[in-house]
């Protein structure tokens, strides 16, 4: 059975009750976490280590949390005052933690879904959102991690061109896959708004919701959009159920034509006002 996981944000222990609750077996069945695995539970270090020894059986992606422990880990960012990955910073075994993480990729795609941690622009197939992730998981594997992360942040460019190079083109790449939540009919992103989908700014839209994007017809999971809450529709799949927030982590059966919902409830809530 193939499971597709939201947002787990250092929250292991509701991790292990999810992974129960489903009956996971490691030998017979399969896992996809679609990013921010670490950062605001309390777990974070554990999470890690829970992931990593399911090995095969589970595949993860790069949320924008995970960025932010690479980027805090190199010194490029500071820590915030609700960070929780401390445990990882101070482990022993540091580097070789960061350089998991820094091996998972943007974005893949599995049981014929895609899957990203927060979206895509409508100027983008499934396949060129793939060739494209590729570009910066090279880049997150390679040897001066500190240089590329010191050129990632920043908001600007906003819309798509299939000229840019450089930073440019792969600061835009990591905002999409990681931050995206509403865009304009051209894909000219807004990645300040953070509540519901009902809350579009005016001349704005969920990604998902653009007439015409490349992925249309392709199913799509992501998580991120915490505020978005569970959407579960044909060829879209919402995942991120606030967990961390003290909502539920959430698991979807997407195999042999069956769609399943599990969840289970957080047993502790972040502090209000933390942004994802």
């Amino acid at each position: 059975m193939h499971y597709l996981i939201g947002d787990l944000q250092g929250c292991c222990d509701a991790f292990d009750r999810l992974l129960a609750e489903i009956g996971f077996s490691p030998s017979r069945d399969s896992l996809h976490v679609l990013g921010d695995l670490v950062n605001r539970g309390p777990q974070s270090l554990r999470t890690l280590q829970r992931l990593r020894g399911l090995g095969q059986s589970a595949t993860c992606l790069i949320g924008n949390h995970d960025l932010h422990l690479l980027a805090a880990a190199e010194g490029v960012r500071p820590l915030h005052r609700t960070d929780t990955i401390g445990d990882i910073l101070d482990s022993p075994d540091r580097e070789a933690w960061l350089d998991w993480v820094r091996h998972r990729r943007m974005a893949d795609s599995a049981h014929g879904w895609l899957l990203v941690h927060a979206g895509v622009v409508p100027q983008w197939s499934a396949a060129e959102t793939l060739a494209l992730a590729t570009e910066v998981d090279t880049l997150l594997r390679g040897p001066d991690l500190a240089a590329f992360l010191r050129r990632m942040y920043g908001n600007e460019p906003l819309r798509w061109d299939a000229a840019l190079q450089g930073p440019d083109r792969w600061r835009f790449v990591i905002n999409v896959l990681t931050r995206i939540r509403f865009c304009a009919a051209d894909g000219t992103m807004d990645l300040k708004a953070k509540e519901g989908a009902d809350t579009a700014p005016p001349g704005l839209m969920p990604w998902f919701e653009v007439p015409g994007r490349g992925t249309e017809g392709t199913p799509i999971a992501f998580g991120h959009w915490s505020t978005l809450g569970l959407r579960n529709q044909p060829d879209l799949l919402a995942l991120d159920t606030g967990c961390v927030w003290g909502g539920a982590l959430t698991a979807v059966r997407v195999d042999g034509g069956r769609r399943e919902v599990t969840q289970v409830r957080c047993d502790r809530a972040q502090t209000p006002g933390a942004s994802n």
